[in-house]
């Protein structure tokens, strides 16, 4: 399987997520505590929205490990944001490439994928089937993750994000019954639009990977005051994360079995919490 993370709040070199923290993601992509894989070197990706940008984000993608690069290592360090995806890949049978590394990218949607659709070699037909036409052509690689994301376009992101990826959850379980797959689907998301940012934990057999929240910076920092970093971001800033990027008490939460989390970007809103139900699509 694979680990990522996805930050939103205050804008922040993307190296004091990816890199400082005891436990970072660039730690976790050779020593995963909670992963299927300790080891997560099948490539890596990042992608984050840009305060001057156009509304669409920037993707960098590469097939090397994430430990071993020093491209992304000086990106980091010069590269700010304020809301922006990261993952490390284990591939589940894919190959390794470019286009199979997250995360994914349409217009101005972010998407990225911890899980499998399991046999998807048997499901794979009728689900590129399900498509739109018009967007089959954007498919580059050939990963179930990337197909997912497309079905959920398909059903209606930009409309409706909870409701596209519980079409498109239960588009992969009905086709999975019909095809004798007991438990079709594995799937912690996260997805954005630049705004805000969708978390989704779910799997067929109630038995999903793991997925963590951070309290919101303003409850850490009472709990920490002696942390200088939490003294330079806003109170709404909150990271969601595959693992704890450290051990502290009280800084991390486990998302439920088959919820999603809505994050804002602006102060004025409060998080959301909600279940997660597949839906036919």
């Amino acid at each position: 399987m694979c680990r990522w993370l996805a930050y939103s709040g205050s804008p922040v070199l993307l190296d004091t997520v990816l890199y400082r923290p005891e436990h970072s993601l660039i730690n976790q992509s050779l020593h995963s505590r909670l992963g299927v894989e300790t080891t997560n070197g099948d490539g890596f990706g990042i992608g984050w929205y840009s305060e001057h940008g156009d509304g669409t984000p920037a993707v960098f993608r590469d097939i090397g490990p994430a430990w071993n690069d020093r491209n992304l290592r000086e990106l980091a360090a010069h590269v700010s944001s304020r809301l922006f995806f990261a993952h490390v890949r284990a591939s589940t049978g894919s190959a390794i490439q470019q286009t199979n590394c997250h995360p994914f990218r349409h217009g101005r949607w972010l998407w990225m994928h911890n899980g499998a659709i399991t046999d998807f070699h048997r499901l794979q037909r009728d689900l590129c089937m399900a498509v739109d036409p018009a967007l089959f052509p954007s498919i580059e690689g050939s990963t179930d993750s990337e197909v997912m994301f497309y079905l959920a376009v398909t059903f209606g992101l930009d409309q409706d994000v909870p409701g596209a990826v519980a079409r498109m959850a239960g588009l992969v379980e009905r086709l999975g019954k019909e095809h004798g797959v007991d438990e079709p689907l594995q799937m912690t998301i996260a997805v954005s639009d630049g705004h805000k940012l969708w978390a989704f934990r779910y799997s067929s057999g109630r038995k999903s990977r793991s997925l963590f929240y951070s309290s919101r910076a303003d409850t850490v920092r009472e709990l920490y005051p002696e942390l200088p970093y939490l003294r330079q971001v806003s109170d709404e800033t909150r990271l969601v994360v595959s693992e704890p990027l450290g051990d502290l008490p009280g800084v991390w939460n486990e998302l439920p079995e088959a919820s999603y989390v809505v994050i804002p970007t602006g102060e004025e809103e409060e998080e959301e919490y909600l279940p997660f139900i597949p839906e036919p699509p």
